[in-house]
């Protein structure tokens, strides 16, 4: 690879290390009794409030609705994720220091398994939590569930749920983007060096 791309496959790598230090996602609730908001941030080894007690009364009203409590402790996911951003950091800057274009393809791939993978285990996270509600709930509401949005805004009952990346989601999609520049930067080299090689043979017959 070009020294260039090694540069910038070394950025994407080390840009992911924001990912230990800042929330994946945000999830904001508005509702008149609650004028200043409650929130949430997702991290990729916790979930915690945007406020001291936001997690505490965003529990508390899930109980009067019938949602299941949000238990950082029992979400594997959050134990798993430090694992998987920390493999393609070191596998990215393997990639570097080696310079194994081929190595990049794959790189790439696993990243974008991961993300997949990501946004449809939030989805299915979401969905329980919206619909397998408790039907001894203080309060039912026929026919209502209260999944939040996977990205963008919705209203559910008086409360108005926007739900998007943070700055380590962010970081993990500059990163992403930066492994496909590369990869096209280095395609568009090796065309290139191949039609040299083969303008060089026609010419030397």
């Amino acid at each position: 690879m070009k020294r260039q791309s090694r540069i910038l496959i070394a950025t994407a790598s080390l840009l992911l290390i924001g990912l230990y230090f800042t929330p994946l996602w945000w999830i904001k609730l508005d509702a008149p009794q609650y004028p200043e908001g409650l929130g949430l941030y997702i991290w990729i080894n916790q979930i915690t409030g945007e406020n001291p007690n936001d997690l505490q009364t965003i529990n508390g009203l899930n109980h009067y609705i019938g949602m299941k409590h949000i238990t950082p402790e029992s979400i594997p996911e959050l134990t798993l994720m430090p694992y998987i951003v920390g493999f393609l950091i070191l596998s990215g800057l393997c990639i570097t220091i080696l310079n194994k274009r081929n190595w990049l393809a794959v790189w790439i791939g696993s990243f974008l398994i991961v993300l997949i993978a990501g946004l449809v285990d939030f989805y299915l996270w979401e969905y329980d939590y919206g619909h397998n509600l408790d039907p001894n709930a203080p309060i039912k509401v026929p026919g209502m569930t209260y999944q939040p949005p996977l990205i963008g805004t919705k209203q559910l009952l008086n409360m108005r749920t926007t739900s998007l990346p943070y700055i380590g989601g962010v970081l993990a999609g500059l990163s992403f983007l930066l492994g496909i520049v590369v990869w096209f930067r280095e395609k568009r080299a090796n065309i290139s060096t191949k039609d040299t090689k083969n303008e060089n043979v026609l010419v030397a017959h």
